[in-house]
């Protein structure tokens, strides 16, 4: 199937035969019919599936046909879990939408808002935003979301882990009714399935992969060690095997800081992204990496979520995942695009249990292997994966339905709704849902995309 089969305007056309793209991805074929059709749409698909064209070309489309943005008005809101997505989204949107005639715009948190201000004054098409930001924007009557036509959640499993519910539910009480709703996530999982049902409307429900597959373009191994040791096995691992580069995964933010100065000592140029780093740092911290003028780019699960890099042929686990299925996120950066690539973990005996949680995820035992010189004093148990695969999280309370477009003080206080379950188990903030606070103050997650 071709692209033209898919009933895509010349424009849109064009713009994908100047990106290179010849032929549609799985979801694209199934997900750009069903939004052009004007229906609400639920998607799992993995970074990597072409999941921002599926939604951004329909998107574009529909939105040419109709009349232009006034005044503050928001006519389509892409909603994203953090900054990189958010503007490697509104790159996107750009790209695809060059030979139509519509407003676009990128906000996040992290910069000035004036200047984000200043751009909405005369409304636009299309908005791409981070959750926190755009509620500033609302509050300082920057926007208006009363004629909203569609809204799109961007890797919605990610907004949850990041306790992202409130916000939510803030803007869903902004919105108008009848309206488009788009749910693309890397799965559909209990929690997703629980939001899907209060803000969508029959909606298509698309699946091209199976849940927590990891691909099979990724060869995956771990190295056994111990603690003291793991980033001198880095170093070594990168000599040894000649790398051109590599994505590394820490924990925190202070490992990953940790991490870059010993590479450093040891003479691999390394760079590192995290919550604690600016926007601008961040920003050219990537462009640095992508140029190839540092080898090693070492990032936590935030800060590098959504990060589109190409040709990666390295990941590294250097700190095992606290969730289990942010293993699969993590080593979906390498193996793309029918190139081969390489997932490596660095486990020590005290990350059995997260280990097992990750081989239950994904239904199978990684290779393990130990390197001459760094075999570890402390044994790492054997595991197995669990059959069956992981268990069911527990029934969270049913959500409002927010696809009515109520308002907050209809529905009682969506702050005080029960809310996911928040990274290593934890359960997630609960913020009020008409709090309306600036970026930066109070307490968040670090790195969320404000």
């Amino acid at each position: 199937m071709s692209f033209s089969e898919l009933g895509l305007s010349d424009c849109l056309l064009r713009a994908i035969e100047g990106k290179g793209y010849k032929t549609p991805t799985p979801v694209q074929e199934k997900a750009i019919p069903a939004i052009l059709s004007r229906r609400d749409v639920m998607a799992a698909a993995q970074t990597g599936t072409g999941k921002t064209a599926a939604f951004t070309l329909p998107l574009l489309q529909n939105l040419a046909e109709g009349e232009h943005a006034k005044s503050n008005i928001v006519r389509a809101l892409i909603l994203t879990p953090t900054r990189e997505l958010a503007a490697q989204v509104g790159e996107s949107v750009a790209t695809y939408g060059k030979h139509l005639s519509l407003r676009t715009a990128v906000v996040y948190g992290g910069v000035k808002i004036n200047p984000q201000m200043k751009k909405l004054r005369g409304g636009v098409d299309v908005l791409v935003a981070t959750p926190g930001r755009l509620i500033d924007l609302y509050n300082q009557r920057a926007i208006r979301l009363s004629s909203l036509e569609v809204l799109v959640l961007d890797e919605a499993d990610r907004m949850l882990d990041l306790g992202f519910i409130g916000d939510i539910t803030k803007i869903m009480s902004l919105m108008p009714k009848r309206r488009q709703t788009l749910l693309f996530s890397a799965t559909f999982s209990h929690d997703i399935r629980q939001l899907s049902g209060g803000i969508l409307h029959d909606p298509i429900q698309i699946e091209v992969s199976p849940r927590n597959a990891a691909a099979k373009s990724v060869k995956q191994s771990i190295f056994e060690v111990d603690k003291a040791k793991k980033s001198a096995l880095l170093s070594h691992l990168i000599r040894r095997g000649g790398w051109d580069q590599a994505l590394v995964f820490t924990l925190t933010k202070r490992g990953a800081d940790r991490l870059t100065t010993q590479l450093e000592d040891d003479g691999i140029t390394a760079i590192a992204i995290h919550g604690d780093k600016s926007q601008g740092v961040r920003t050219r911290a990537l462009a640095k990496f992508k140029a190839g003028e540092v080898r090693i780019l070492v990032a936590t699960d935030v800060a590098a979520r959504g990060l589109d890099i190409e040709q990666l042929p390295y990941v590294v686990n250097f700190d095992l995942p606290k969730v289990a299925t942010d293993y699969v996120h993590r080593i979906g950066r390498t193996g793309r695009a029918g190139l081969q690539g390489e997932a490596i973990s660095l486990v020590t005996a005290d990350d059995v249990k997260l280990l097992a949680a990750i081989e239950t995820v994904i239904q199978e035992r990684i290779t393990r292997e130990q390197e001459v010189g760094f075999v570890p004093k402390q044994v790492v148990a054997i595991t197995a994966p669990r059959a069956g695969g992981p268990k069911k999280a527990k029934k969270l309370k049913k959500p409002k339905d927010y696809s009515a477009g109520k308002s907050a003080a209809g529905r009682g206080k969506p702050g005080k709704q029960k809310t996911v379950a928040g990274r290593g188990g934890k359960p997630a903030s609960k913020p009020s849902a008409g709090r309306g606070r600036s970026a930066g103050q109070g307490r968040k997650p670090a790195g969320r995309g404000r």
